[in-house]
């Protein structure tokens, strides 16, 4: 439980990171101060993981869980539709490739076999 309370709380601090690192890196001691407050999301003597996920993060999902549920729910139907809908388009591509390749090597063979003449079928041996 404390290492999915760290790995929660440390997802949630690497999302933020991205934009603080663009808005306030320039301040003095930034990646210290990042850097420390790692150790203290990390220390088993701080729990500080611990302390963010119960007081701030659990609470949070707590109040907005039927809402994420119902997302979840959604996200799920839209997936399935959109796997249906990509899957029924690249089965009709490939099969009006393969028709293309067919109706075209048909093509190419037909005007092979027309290229030849009597005089030149007369002179293959029977052999």
């Amino acid at each position: 439980v404390r290492w999915m309370m760290y790995w929660i709380v440390f997802a949630l601090f690497s999302a933020t990171e991205t934009f603080t690192d663009l808005l306030i890196s320039w301040f003095p001691f930034y990646y210290e101060v990042k850097m420390a407050f790692v150790i203290w999301l990390l220390s088993p003597y701080t729990r500080g993981a611990s302390l963010l996920y119960r007081k701030f993060i659990h609470p949070t999902l707590s109040r907005k869980e039927q809402d994420i549920d119902a997302y979840i729910i959604q996200a799920r139907e839209r997936s399935y539709e959109a796997m249906v809908h990509f899957g029924k388009r690249g089965l009709n591509l490939a099969a009006t490739a393969a028709v293309q390749a067919a109706t075209k090597s048909q093509g190419v063979l037909a005007g092979r076999l027309r290229s030849f003449s009597m005089q030149d079928l007369r002179s293959v041996s029977d052999e």
